[in-house]
């Protein structure tokens, strides 16, 4: 198990969520080219980040975020991805909208069309509340 990428995040109000999901997205990319993954993994553990990182930033900073960490950890031919933050309780795999895919974009609700994409494009996903903390685990396979 070797870790690649482990950014912890107070998150200060003069540095935009944007600001924060651009910073991560830079050394992530980094780290892929380091790593030399290829350009699709490199894509989808960006969209993770970026995905997570901003449901946590933005939903966490209205109710008293102000721990956000990111671990991204290479073990067996696979890549976790570990998010803690301490902000309100929202386990994606229950709490997340199921998005109406039958129904034209424009008539959609707000909401769970990230959580639905990460959920069907990475091998494994756990969820658990520690210590008035989430924590939530992605897998990604196939490097």
């Amino acid at each position: 198990m070797k870790s690649l990428f482990d950014l912890s995040i107070t998150p200060d109000l003069d540095e935009s969520n944007a600001e924060i999901i651009s910073r991560m997205s830079d050394t992530l990319d980094g780290v892929g080219t380091d790593q030399e993954w290829p350009p699709k993994l490199v894509y989808l553990v960006n969209l993770c980040v970026e995905e997570i990182g901003l449901n946590a930033l933005t939903h966490g900073r209205r109710h008293g975020l102000d721990r956000f960490t990111v671990k991204v950890i290479s073990n067996d031919g696979a890549i976790s991805i570990e998010f803690v933050d301490n902000g309100a309780p929202f386990d994606p795999l229950n709490d997340a909208p199921e998005p109406n895919l039958s129904v034209p974009l424009e008539e959609r609700s707000v909401g769970g069309l990230g959580i639905y994409l990460i959920k069907t494009m990475v091998d494994q996903i756990e969820y658990h509340r520690l210590e008035e903390t989430n924590h939530l685990k992605l897998v990604v396979g196939g490097i």
